[in-house]
């Protein structure tokens, strides 16, 4: 292996960074102008903690299933994977998503690669996989809430959700089609991708062709129908803990019953507030709570304070979660693999 010559944090890696973070600031910003900041504390910490210990169970049985589903995908590769290297992987990956956008699907790649003897290139391929059904399974999450919502779920400040719900539509098909052809065609449809590309951006066309290459080596663990029906009950599973743990979010806070929010509204926030997650805000701060806020506002007629000391608990509650297991499983993977160093995250992302 060549040795690797490059700064950690390169000028673009720094200024991507700021840009997120200022793209932070100003989600928060519009969040919690004009909020009552001392009666959204006050909603805060009279949080029961029952429900507190329950919201965590919740997360991390998600949490559990994604791993579970992660070595369903990964099973032709090493049948005998440990669910607990990946579930570890996994809450190490959002423990540094939190901090910096996207390090943590590589960190993934490495604490997994270094556990389980596998090259850390191919693991990275298994996780551009999850993050493609990711993007399928919340995008039906979307579609299937303005279904199921009992009302108009396109008025007021939500009327934006509209456009995203019929181009998430589209994007959904289209990406479903693309997996399709990639699985079916493979190197032909990635050879045909790049050389268009080509015509335009050789640069551009060079890293989809890494991605193309790295998608391909992780959709090729996927083999058996069993891989695949394994890989939809799981993400079932995945979507209905993150709903559990919105679900247990309002009755932490004591909102369940004043604002009719049940089991329905939960998947619907949930699924709503998904949305401000994808946008590239560390840990989804700013964003999350600006959308979550507006969501629940305009479709459960839940004050901006009450909406806001929800998405502020559950987002907090999370996100110091993440952070701590990530710091669990970072001993853990320290003290059973003393190798692993900065250098590997480097150097995948050099590869």
């Amino acid at each position: 292996m060549t040795s690797v010559k490059k700064k950690f944090f390169s000028p673009r890696d720094i200024f991507v960074y700021i840009l997120s973070l200022g793209l932070a600031a100003l989600f928060l910003y519009y969040a919690f102008a004009g909020v009552d900041t001392e009666q959204l504390w006050d909603h805060i910490k009279n949080a029961s903690p029952f429900w507190i210990v329950t919201l965590i169970v919740f997360q991390m049985l998600a949490h559990w299933f994604r791993a579970l589903r992660w070595k369903a995908i990964m099973e032709s590769m090493k049948p005998d994977v440990k669910t607990i290297n990946l579930f570890g992987a996994v809450l190490i990956g959002y423990g540094f998503n939190n901090l910096i956008p996207r390090l943590g699907e590589v960190a993934r790649a490495v604490a997994v690669g270094k556990s389980e003897n596998l090259s850390k290139t191919s693991i990275l391929g298994t996780v551009v996989v999850e993050r493609i059904i990711d993007l399928l399974v919340f995008a039906f999450a979307v579609i299937l809430s303005g279904w199921i919502y009992d009302g108009d779920i396109y008025s007021g400040e939500l009327s934006w959700l509209k456009l995203t719900i019929q181009l998430g539509t589209v994007a959904f098909i289209a990406l479903i089609v693309f997996v399709v052809l990639l699985i079916k065609y493979k190197e032909k449809f990635s050879n045909l991708a790049t050389s268009l590309i080509t015509r335009f951006s050789p640069k551009t066309a060079k890293k989809l062709e890494e991605l193309f290459h790295k998608m391909i080596a992780g959709f090729s663990t996927l083999k058996t129908t069993k891989n695949y029906i394994l890989t939809i009950v799981y993400s079932v599973f995945i979507m209905l803990g993150y709903a559990a743990t919105s679900w247990a979010g309002f009755h932490a806070l004591g909102i369940d019953e004043t604002y009719n929010l049940g089991v329905s509204a939960a998947w619907i926030i949930m699924s709503i507030s998904s949305i401000g997650v994808m946008i590239p805000t560390p840990g989804g701060i700013g964003s999350y709570h600006t959308i979550t806020k507006s969501a629940m506002l305009m479709l459960y007629k839940c004050p901006a304070e009450f909406g806001l000391a929800f998405a502020t608990f559950l987002h907090g509650v999370t996100y110091l979660l993440h952070l701590f297991a990530a710091l669990v499983f970072l001993v853990y993977f320290k003290i059973k693999l003393p190798g692993v160093h900065k250098e590997d995250i480097i150097d995948i992302e050099e590869n």
